[in-house]
């Protein structure tokens, strides 16, 4: 298991570096159903001008339309890093049955951090989850960003 986790997590970060070159906080995440991806996506927050673009939102879209329902009950999510209470709800509705996750979000993250909403034993629904995938490369990612982001406002702050 470890190692297709692996595989697929590769595929999210693919995803997030997208997201990076747009200016955009690197999150990326797949959707996998019978060893395939059926759903892609990348955070687009900024360039659609919507909360609603993260990336596992346009993921699950699209693999509901691949499959032909809003269930995705045989189906894995990998995400770079762990969901927030939109995302984690839209997961639990889509009834997911696996959530594979790179690094944690300690300030924002309810799938374990904050809040647990994909293992709450109140919903009709839970998901299994995994922690720690691939955890360095998305956490770097993510720190390069950022970094680089803090950078970028104190040279803007420093032009006439």
């Amino acid at each position: 298991m470890q190692d297709t986790d692996e595989k697929y997590m590769r595929e999210a970060i693919r995803q997030a570096k997208k997201a990076y070159a747009l200016g955009e906080v690197p999150i990326g995440c797949v959707i996998v159903h019978e060893g395939r991806i059926i759903g892609r996506g990348y955070n687009r927050r900024n360039t659609d001008k919507s909360t609603l673009s993260h990336a596992e939102i346009t993921a699950i879209k699209k693999a509901s339309r691949v499959i032909g329902d809003w269930r995705l009950e045989e189906c894995t999510l990998y995400v770079t890093l762990e969901p927030c209470q939109m995302c984690a709800g839209a997961i639990v509705q889509a009834r997911i049955s696996r959530v594979v996750m790179g690094c944690m979000n300690p300030k924002a993250g309810c799938a374990g951090s904050i809040l647990n909403i994909l293992e709450m034993p109140e919903f009709n629904h839970q998901v299994e989850t995994a922690r720690g995938i691939l955890e360095e490369e998305c956490a770097a990612l993510l720190k390069t960003f950022f970094k680089e982001l803090r950078i970028r406002n104190k040279l803007e702050k420093q032009q006439p």
